[in-house]
C-alpha cells in the first residue's frame, strides 16, 4: 500500500516540570541566544506567490489532485490545479459559531479508500467532527464527505507514520481527550480503528518525536508524552515530566544540539514565546528537562515543521504568527510573520531567518469581535494558519512553503536551489 503524505506530516524525518520519583526536577535558565540572519549578500530572498488572496482557511494540503503530476493545493472548500492555482471549488465549508472561524481545521492529503486519487482527512471545532472528503473521478466535481467520528472540539489534526509501517495514523487535538485515528481498511469499505490513551496528558497541543530513542516514535503533550510500547495493543506509559501551557501543533522532538537526545521545541498558541526544552540525564542517569528561550517577540505561534530547508543534513523549523488566532489576544494586530530556525551547534545558538514580514494591521477596529483579517491587515498579508505544508512546489530540490490563514493563501519559494 502506498500513499502520499504531504511534507507538514513527514514521517520520520519530524521526528508538571518533572515530579516523577525516578526523574530528576526541570531546571529553567536564562534564555538562549538568538542570531537574526540577514539573507547572505546577493542572496535572494524567499519569493512569496500568491494562491488565493481572499482564502479565510487556516488548514492546507499538498498533492497531485488531478493526476496531472503537478502539485496542487487543497485548503478549506477549494483545491487549487498547478500552475496558474484556478480555483476548483468542491464543497462548502460554513463559519463557525464565532463567524472569525470556519469549519475547517485540518486537510490532510491521503488516499483513503485506495483508489488512486489523493483525498483530504479533516476535522473541525465547532461540530466536533472528523471526515475524510473523497476526491471523486473529476476533481472539480463535488467531493462526497464521510464521517469517521465526533469526539470533540479540535483545534487541528495531521497524519503521521506513527508505527513505521506504513499505517497512516491520524493525531488530532481534541480537548481533554488523547486519540489515535488508524487507517487499518480501505477497501471495499473503509475503516479508522480508535486508540484512546490515558487522558492526563490531554492539552492545547500535540506533537511526537523519539523522547527515550529506543526508535519508535512517542506521543508528546503539553502535560508530558507518551511512551509508545513495543507491542502497540499494549497501554501508552504516561510521564508528567513537563508543563508547557497552551502549546503548540505540532509540539517537536528532535535532537537540535546534537547531543544524541531528544529535545522539545514548542510555541505559545495564545500568547508570546517560542521555547524548547533541553534533555539531559542527572548522574543517576535521570532524565532532566532544561527550559530555554528560542524567541519572544511575536505571539500565537500555533504551528511548527521539521525539515531540512537549507539541505545540508541537519533539520530546522517553520513557524510564525497565526493571524488572529484570537483575535483580542496580545499581539493579535502585530506584523504577520514567517520564520525558519536553526541551531548552530558549534556556537550554541538560535539562528532566525525570515522567510516573510508584513506590516501590523492599519485598520483593525478596536474591538476584537469586529475583526476582519481581510479587512484588517494589508492585502498579500501571510502568516499562518493552523497548518502549513512544506514540498518541493517547483521541482527544483529544495523545500518550499505553502502558508494558509484568515488573510489569505500563499506559497513561498526558497531561495536555495
Amino acid at each position: 500500500m502506498t500513499y502520499p503524505i504531504d511534507a507538514q506530516c513527514s514521517l520520520f524525518n519530524r521526528y508538571r516540570i518533572l515530579f516523577a520519583a525516578s526523574l530528576a526536577l526541570c531546571s529553567v535558565v536564562g534564555p538562549t541566544s538568538i542570531a537574526e540572519e540577514p539573507q547572505a549578500q546577493n542572496s535572494p530572498a524567499w519569493k512569496k506567490h500568491t494562491i488565493n488572496d481572499r482564502s479565510p482557511f487556516e488548514a492546507v494540503g499538498v498533492a497531485d489532485f488531478n493526476g496531472d503530476g503537478k502539485k496542487d493545493v487543497f485548503s478549506g472548500d477549494s483545491w487549487y490545479a498547478a500552475p496558474d492555482w484556478t480555483q476548483h471549488k468542491v464543497r462548502n465549508v460554513p463559519p463557525g459559531t464565532n463567524p472569525q472561524y470556519h469549519e475547517d481545521f485540518a486537510d490532510a492529503p491521503l488516499d483513503v479508500n485506495g483508489d488512486g486519487r489523493v483525498d483530504i482527512v479533516t476535522c473541525a471545532y465547532f461540530s466536533r467532527r472528523i471526515a475524510w472528503v473523497e476526491n471523486p473521478a473529476d476533481p472539480t466535481k463535488i467531493w462526497a464527505e464521510h464521517d469517521i467520528d465526533t469526539p470533540g472540539s479540535m483545534e487541528t489534526s495531521y497524519l503521521l507514520d506513527l508505527y513505521g509501517d506504513k499505517t497512516p495514523v491520524l493525531i488530532p487535538n481534541v480537548g481533554g481527550q488523547v486519540l489515535l485515528y488508524e487507517l487499518v481498511s480501505m477497501g471495499p469499505k473503509v475503516e479508522w480503528k480508535t486508540r484512546k490513551l490515558d487522558p492526563k496528558g490531554a492539552g492545547h497541543g500535540v506533537g511526537h518525536g523519539d523522547i527515550n530513542r529506543d526508535g519508535r516514535i512517542d506521543l508528546i503533550t503539553p502535560n508530558g508524552w507518551y511512551e509508545q510500547p513495543l507491542d502497540r495493543s499494549s497501554e501508552w506509559p504516561f510521564h508528567p515530566e513537563f508543563q508547557l501551557g497552551t502549546a503548540s501543533i505540532e509540539i517537536i522532538g528532535h535532537d537540535f544540539d546534537g547531543d544524541g537526545d531528544t529535545d522539545v521545541v514548542w510555541g505559545m498558541g495564545h500568547d508570546f514565546g517560542l521555547h524548547w526544552l533541553v534533555q539531559s540525564t542527572d548522574a543517576a542517569g535521570n532524565r532532566v528537562w532544561t527550559k530555554k528561550d528560542i524567541d519572544t517577540s511575536f505571539s500565537q505561534v500555533h504551528t511548527l515543521h521539521l525539515a531540512d530547508f537549507d539541505s545540508d543534513g541537519e533539520m530546522e523549523f517553520v513557524t510564525g504568527k497565526r493571524i488572529y488566532a484570537h483575535a483580542s489576544e496580545p499581539g493579535a494586530t502585530a506584523e504577520p510573520c514567517l520564520y525558519l530556525f536553526k541551531f548552530d551547534r558549534k556556537k550554541s545558538e538560535w539562528k532566525k531567518t525570515t522567510v516573510y514580514r508584513g506590516d501590523p494591521a492599519p485598520a483593525a477596529p478596536i474591538n476584537p469581535e469586529q475583526r476582519d483579517a481581510l479587512k484588517d491587515f494589508r492585502p498579500g498579508s501571510a502568516g499562518t494558519g493552523l497548518q502549513m505544508a512544506l514540498q518541493d512546489m517547483d521541482s527544483d530540490g529544495d523545500i518550499d512553503i505553502v502558508a494558509p490563514g484568515k488573510s489569505g493563501l500563499y506559497w513561498f519559494e526558497n531561495p536555495m536551489k
